[in-house]
């Protein structure tokens, strides 16, 4: 749906629900959580203060402002999006890209934070790197198993009943994410890749309506009462906070197994098929206490050695976390003890440290706004004082116990400009964003620095 629509309009969620964020990376105009949108799925209308709008009738909508026009307006192609990824313009045909690409090199000469994308297809990485990404911060794996072919060997995995039967249908979804990552590695060129490993609980990849139900269950060759039965099963009452990330890892090693085993075999081709120099770090996520990415680590490491035997071939790879859960915060330094890298996954941080659904919040948050409660929405902007506070000591604990250790952030907020300047006064490496937010992060990290450094040389001169 998302991938054939040329703009994104939804009645729930807000700016930074999981729909908006997806469109971000995608480059697609989004408006998330009209409230007052009436969508009739059954006859493809929806009505909005006394107007109906059915299928095929035209409305434009304005990502930047959230308006949602009548009608079809008209629009004008951006230089810089010529210039840089349709190749429609030259360089010097366009005065609007002069006047950008020069203040991008003034921006990169200033900052000291390393920018980088979410990004999990080659086109986005592509995209990202014309807009002047230094590496993937964040690529998210779950992404690729809804291609065709990967999803049924998903789903055939899922509704396996012991470890045979899921490692056989593993066996199918490994060349798959082999191709994939290689794809990746390749449209970087030798510029750092951050893969994460699976995140997102495992009913999220089955379908829900009865007639994908029925489908699935004559092509797994079992009842459809099988897969309502294995669906009902995996319902969770908050599955936010429930079986996902490493947490799966741990119950299903085999899965960990399969995605190292992809990461590190699609490495040793690219290295020598196309002498790109590629050094994988491989991201566990939701990680709260050290033993669960000590269980994690080793698997990765058993796996990877393993494939540099099997390919006499040694890969300089590293193995770190995403720090998004507030205790995994406040033991930074046992963490740290075995993660290579730390990544601030700040959308689930500001979740668990406020109690907020990133998804629900849009629907009350509005009057905090107006009340005073809040001035600013926290998936946007760091909150500073409660998330920003967790970051300071992680950032903190971790570098005690591990001093080179690298620390970036692949949250929503890596895009953010308040956002971007904190990570900077914080010491982090990088920040990672979506693939279109990339110049933006390079400007606010040249602003960080300059601001920085402008109040070193006022404290010099008191």
């Amino acid at each position: 749906g998302m991938n054939a629509a040329v703009g994104i309009l939804t009645q729930r969620g807000g700016m930074t629900s999981h729909a908006a964020l997806v469109a971000r990376q995608m480059g697609k105009v989004c408006v998330a959580g009209c409230g007052s949108l009436d969508i009739d799925y059954a006859k493809r209308k929806m009505t909005v203060k006394g107007k109906t709008i059915k299928e095929g009738d035209y409305i434009s909508i304005d990502g930047s402002t959230g308006e949602v026009i009548l009608g079809r307006i008209e629009t004008k192609p951006s230089e810089v999006l010529q210039v840089l990824l349709e190749k429609t313009m030259k360089p010097s045909e366009s005065i609007q890209y002069k006047y950008f690409d020069k203040l991008m090199k003034w921006a990169d000469k200033k900052r000291r934070l390393e920018v980088r994308t979410n990004a999990d297809q080659p086109d986005q990485a592509q995209t990202a790197i014309a807009f002047g990404a230094e590496g993937i911060g964040l690529c998210r794996t779950e992404h690729m198993f809804f291609g065709e072919g990967k999803i049924d060997a998903m789903r055939e995995m899922i509704l396996a009943d012991n470890v045979k039967g899921r490692k056989k249908a593993l066996s199918k979804l490994l060349p798959f994410q082999r191709e994939d990552f290689k794809g990746i590695f390749k449209a970087m060129g030798g510029r750092p890749v951050t893969i994460r490993t699976l995140d997102p609980p495992l009913h999220e990849f089955l379908p829900h309506d009865a007639e994908e139900i029925e489908k699935l269950a004559g092509i797994m060759g079992v009842s459809a009462e099988k897969i309502k039965s294995k669906i009902e099963s995996l319902k969770e009452m908050n599955p936010m906070l429930g079986h996902r990330g490493c947490r799966l890892g741990i119950v299903y090693p085999e899965i960990t197994e399969m995605q190292a085993r992809a990461i590190l075999e699609a490495a040793c081709e690219v290295i020598k098929e196309d002498k790109i120099k590629v050094a994988p770090e491989i991201m566990i996520p939701l990680v709260g206490h050290e033993n669960e990415l000590k269980s994690q680590e080793q698997l990765v490491r058993k796996t990877a050695d393993a494939v540099m035997k099997e390919k006499k071939q040694k890969i300089s790879y590293t193995v770190g976390t995403m720090i998004e859960l507030p205790r995994a915060a406040l033991t930074a330094d046992e963490i740290a003890e075995r993660a290579e890298f730390f990544s601030f996954g700040t959308n689930d941080l500001t979740q668990t440290t406020f109690g907020l659904s990133r998804d629900d919040a849009g629907n009350f948050l509005q009057y905090y706004y107006e009340k005073e409660i809040l001035a600013e929405d926290p998936f946007q902007t760091i909150d500073q004082k409660g998330v920003g506070r967790l970051m300071e000591i992680g950032v903190t604990k971790g570098r005690s116990v591990r001093k080179d250790l690298k620390v970036g952030i692949c949250g929503e907020h890596g895009g953010e400009t308040k956002s971007v300047k904190f990570c900077d006064k914080l010491g982090l490496n990088y920040v990672s964003c979506s693939p279109y937010r990339v110049p933006i992060a390079r400007i606010a990290a040249a602003q960080a620095a300059i601001e920085s450094g402008a109040k070193r040389s006022l404290k010099k001169k008191k």
